[in-house]
């Protein structure tokens, strides 16, 4: 398969610098292109890779929100705590357990399929970029093949029907599941603050209080974001090109429902309803 060449409209995920200049100009022209399409196209997967990891930067400039100084209770500190430990844990993949983690998702995935290794062109048939998954977890961690595995196994038919992407009118250039699972992971850390001491922010202060009824209130709320940004996904009628847009307006949606009041449990939140659609 053959994709005609073009200067990258985002950084590298590792960088997160500013965008280049060109990105309006792209984007008007995408629809003037015609692409050759193939969903095992490594150059494609690799290119929405690098789109999707720009947008960080770009929508955490952008919030607005009024910090807040909240007190913490022992346990929501307790939680938090333990929480903000696993989003230290780098993917190791020499570590036993890592590497028996990446099995199990395989293994959740594709049942029927024999995992030839963990080094191995059928990982693109998950929406990784190449042959190692290993080399997509640098930018978020453990904490990412956590999420995506706890999807796997709580909601298996959510989780399989976007793998294989089987609800709605799909376009024809797809999102990669795998690549896309990370940056939601990512999206969560960022939009709930995670990475300061406590979150200040309300909707990080109202999922700490989700946190003290719920120690997996970020595992649930990982794959209420994934469910949102596919509904989003159908409702943008969107292409690879504009997964920038959709996981931004998937961002503002669950911030949205995360300040609503009367918030006191997982299942209070709008969205919750789309894990259980499907199952």
């Amino acid at each position: 398969m053959r994709l005609r060449k073009r200067k990258r409209c985002f950084p590298s995920c590792s960088s997160l610098h500013k965008v280049d200049e060109d990105e309006p100009y792209w984007r008007q022209r995408k629809e003037d292109e015609e692409l050759e399409w193939s969903h095992n196209s490594t150059h494609l997967i690799s290119h929405l890779a690098q789109c999707l990891r720009g947008f960080f930067h770009r929508s955490s400039a952008k919030r607005n929100h009024k910090f807040v100084d909240h007190p913490l209770s022992p346990l929501q500190e307790q939680r938090l705590q333990r929480l903000q430990e696993r989003l230290q844990v780098p993917f190791d993949e020499t570590r036993p357990d890592h590497q028996e983690a990446l099995r199990a998702l395989w293994q959740c995935a594709f049942p029927d399929v024999a995992l030839k290794g963990l080094i191995s062109d059928q990982w693109k048939d998950m929406g990784w970029q190449g042959p190692n998954p290993s080399t997509d977890f640098r930018g978020c961690g453990f904490i990412s093949l956590e999420n995506l595995l706890f999807f796997a196994r709580t909601y298996p038919a959510s989780f399989q029907r976007l793998l294989f992407k089987q609800g709605g009118h799909r376009a024809t250039w797809e999102y990669p599941f795998a690549v896309a699972g990370i940056n939601v992971s990512f999206m969560l850390i960022q939009m709930l603050d995670l990475c300061s001491v406590k979150p200040r922010c309300l909707p990080g202060i109202n999922f700490v209080k989700l946190l003290e009824e719920d120690e997996e209130a970020y595992d649930v709320l990982y794959c209420i974001a994934f469910e949102m940004m596919d509904a989003q996904w159908l409702a943008m009628h969107a292409s690879y090109m504009n997964f920038n847009d959709v996981l931004q307006a998937t961002r503002v949606q669950l911030e949205k429902e995360l300040c609503l009041e009367d918030l006191h449990r997982m299942k209070d939140l709008p969205s919750y309803n789309l894990l259980y659609h499907w199952q």
